[in-house]
């Protein structure tokens, strides 16, 4: 891959990467971050990468990249935000938007992004599959399961009251 190739790339699927790593982990820095040390590690290795495979190449790096980045948040406990969470009383929604949304989160990590991979970015199941260490098979079911437990979640009518 040569420079120009590197930049067509950023331009074609920096915001593609965006928004799959924001819907997932709902921090505009850190999904920004996250795009960056994926452009980095690209450019790291930009003579072994094929241009071909430079969207799967991407997408999995920023996945393996959000997922090293929850882990280590995970690690650090942070008392400054203690201080502002106040207790929620009202757990009502005004939109199918925000129901769906909060089934999401309640997801595997798994089936969350497979189902954000095919729902919201439009990859098939073999790319799926690439990208998050997944044979086809496995992609489906993950993909079916989730989508299972979002219309259940969705249905019930607890959850829209």
């Amino acid at each position: 891959m040569n420079v120009s190739e590197y930049n067509m790339s950023v331009d074609e699927y920096s915001d593609g990467i965006y928004r799959f790593i924001l819907k997932q982990i709902k921090d505009k820095d850190k999904a920004k971050d996250i795009v960056q040390e994926t452009y980095i590690k690209m450019w790291n290795k930009h003579e072994d990468i094929q241009v071909e495979k430079v969207k799967s190449y991407l997408f999995t790096a920023a996945y393996h990249t959000m997922i090293d980045q929850i882990r280590k948040d995970k690690r650090i406990v942070s008392m400054d935000n203690a201080q502002y969470l106040t207790p929620s009383t009202n757990n009502r929604y005004s939109d199918l938007k925000e129901v769906l949304n909060e089934a999401l989160e309640k997801l595997p990590e798994v089936q969350k992004s497979a189902i954000l991979l095919r729902d919201y970015e439009g990859y098939d199941y073999k790319e799926i599959g690439e990208i998050l260490n997944l044979n086809e098979s496995q992609v489906k079911v993950y993909i079916f399961r989730g989508r299972q437990t979002l219309k259940n979640y969705i249905v019930h009518a607890e959850n829209l009251i």
